[in-house]
């Protein structure tokens, strides 16, 4: 395939020949012939919790029955992602909305709808498509530096979000009386021992189980006593109880960052790789990613509305301290309630930590050229496993430290989202409207289009909240609107890159455009091996857009890093 597409562009330059997929001497995985995918147990059966199709699997599935079995096998990588994000922060965040703000907050998570598809959408296409993760693809595509600059940011975010997942796990154990220094420890082994299996599937099942357990979430709303004319309405009228204020503002930042995070893109990508997603069933993974964002909205309303339901009418209404106190307010009306409460609370911090630190040792693996899969066991990919128990002990380890400052640790990790999640959509687009590495699955137009205004919306959100973080006191809704206009200006600059990119790379392929690919052409076309790809090319415009973002990245770090001393030191 690839050589029919080279001469459809009329490029006959020889390329060089691959080495084999592992070189044994040195432990690390190089590409195959032909083929992107750096580790060898990332090709082969595709088993899924709920089946397994095999590799050479062509069958027809015009009927439901064969369909739906299809599906079954191949749901997982969209519904963890999802569900992960409803982790310990995200269940302090929706629950700090409904006992401060009642249920008037709902709207933002209907919106949050469209975001989370688009964004996750593309992930899907490049996983399936390349057979690479995220981190390798920035890495090998816009240079080392800036991989570099991308992947180092994750780590350091991800290893702090851990932490917060840790934080949860110890506010759900003080509910039930458990010390904290019996149950964290054990929860950070259960992690490693779960991951460690060397089976994909057991790994995909022992989620589905946790999974599972997050359906609590649908007794505790009902147990909640809804009004449900109250909730509808909330749901598709825009309102701020109290009206718009500096507090409630930063409030919808932080659920939109709590519900985007950039973490999401590096776990989906390269878990659809790890699951040997290709673009055959690349449709049947967006239903899975449609049907998480589903299940994650319907959470954290279910979320808000029971921490409504506890405060609401009592003198702790608007008086949020963190999780675990609701729980606490949750019993006083009904023991049973703060119970679930507690075990929904425990059990999104336990979905949260596998999530975010496999994204992390996923990442890893992409860097440095190792072995990274769910398939390996312990022997086979021991540098894989051990960042990950590594970063899974050292983040536990942190939460046991006697005064340790948790709560500033969970500011910084929401601060620090909020900066990196602009940059991270901006590779994102990029990577999608480059066809050496998507050929025929690259964005459309009107695509571009909705990512470009969601990328402007999140930097406005990102600026509004580190400039509030940095300085407390300033008019939070001014920024915003003055930040929303100038990015009004600045996103018709960006599109206007992203288009002209866009068609300066299809004009090198237009004998290709011109030659419309059958389906069973697109469906087997993947990214070939990276170093036969063509290198980016940086026009001015993207340059200029690209360090500038750089520079504002760099300098809210470190601004982030001076208030986080500031605040440590009282």
């Amino acid at each position: 395939m690839r050589r029919s597409w080279d001469r459809a562009q009329g490029d006959d330059t020889p390329r060089e020949p691959l080495p084999s997929i592992e070189d044994q001497g040195s432990g690390k995985l190089v590409a195959p012939p032909a083929s992107a995918v750096l580790d060898s147990a990332h090709l082969g059966n595709i088993e899924g919790a709920f089946g397994r199709i095999n590799l050479d699997d062509d069958g027809d599935r015009s009927r439901w029955k064969r369909r739906l079995l299809t599906l079954a096998a191949i749901v997982g990588p969209g519904l963890i992602v999802m569900v992960g994000d409803n982790d310990a922060g995200g269940v302090s965040t929706y629950a700090q909305a409904g006992q401060n703000l009642h249920t008037s907050l709902l709207w933002t998570l209907l919106l949050l709808i469209p975001v989370l598809v688009v964004n996750q959408e593309m992930v899907v296409r490049l996983g399936a498509v390349t057979g690479v993760g995220h981190a390798r693809l920035i890495n090998e595509r816009f240079g080392r530096a800036w991989g570099w600059f991308s992947v180092g940011d994750l780590f350091l975010l991800n290893f702090l979000t851990i932490v917060t997942e840790f934080i949860g796990i110890s506010l759900a154990a003080s509910y039930f009386g458990l010390s904290r220094y019996i149950v964290v420890p054990t929860a950070a082994i259960a992690l490693v021992v779960i991951m460690a299996s060397g089976s994909f599937r057991r790994w995909e099942r022992a989620m589905f189980v946790f999974i599972g357990i997050s359906l609590l979430q649908i007794p505790m709303f009902v147990l909640s006593h809804p009004h449900f004319p109250t909730i509808f309405n909330n749901f598709v009228v825009p309102a701020i109880f109290g009206g718009a204020n500096s507090s409630s503002v930063l409030l919808i930042i932080a659920i939109v960052g709590t519900t985007v995070a950039p973490w999401q893109l590096f776990f989906q990508q390269s878990n659809i790789v790890d699951k040997r997603i290709t673009p055959r069933f690349i449709s049947y993974e967006r239903v899975d990613t449609v049907l998480g964002s589903i299940v994650v909205v319907i959470g954290a309303a279910a979320i808000m509305i029971t921490a409504n339901y506890a405060a609401s009418g009592t003198k702790f209404f608007g008086k949020f301290t963190n999780a675990g106190d609701v729980a606490h307010l949750l019993a006083r009306h009904s023991a049973l309630l703060g119970d679930i409460f507690a075990v929904v609370l425990f059990d999104a911090s336990i979905i949260g930590a596998a999530a975010v630190t496999l994204a992390t040792s996923y990442a890893f693996g992409d860097v440095f050229g190792l072995r990274h899969s769910l398939h390996r066991g312990w022997r086979e990919a021991k540098p894989f496993y051990v960042s990950y128990t590594i970063m899974v002990a050292l983040a536990g380890g942190i939460v046991l430290i006697p005064h340790a400052p948790l709560g500033l640790i969970t500011t910084a990790v929401q601060a620090l989202a909020g900066i990196l999640l602009p940059s991270a959509s901006v590779f994102l687009l990029l990577l999608c409207n480059d066809p050496e590495v998507l050929g025929p699955w690259v964005n459309a137009r009107w695509l571009n289009a909705l990512a470009t205004l969601i990328i402007g919306v999140l930097l406005d959100l990102s600026g509004t909240l580190m400039t509030s973080t940095l300085f407390p006191n300033i008019n939070v809704i001014s920024i915003a609107e003055d930040l929303g206009i100038g990015l009004v200006v600045a996103g018709g600059i960006v599109y206007g890159i992203v288009l002209l990119v866009s068609r300066r790379r299809h004009a090198s392929v237009q004998p290709v455009q011109q030659r419309v690919l059958s389906r069973s052409e697109k469906m087997t076309w993947r990214m070939p091996p990276l170093n036969l790809l063509r290198p980016v090319r940086w026009s001015p415009g993207l340059r200029i857009g690209m360090l500038s973002l750089r520079a504002y990245l760099v300098l809210s770090v470190i601004l982030l890093i001076v208030k986080a001393v500031q605040l440590s030191s009282g």
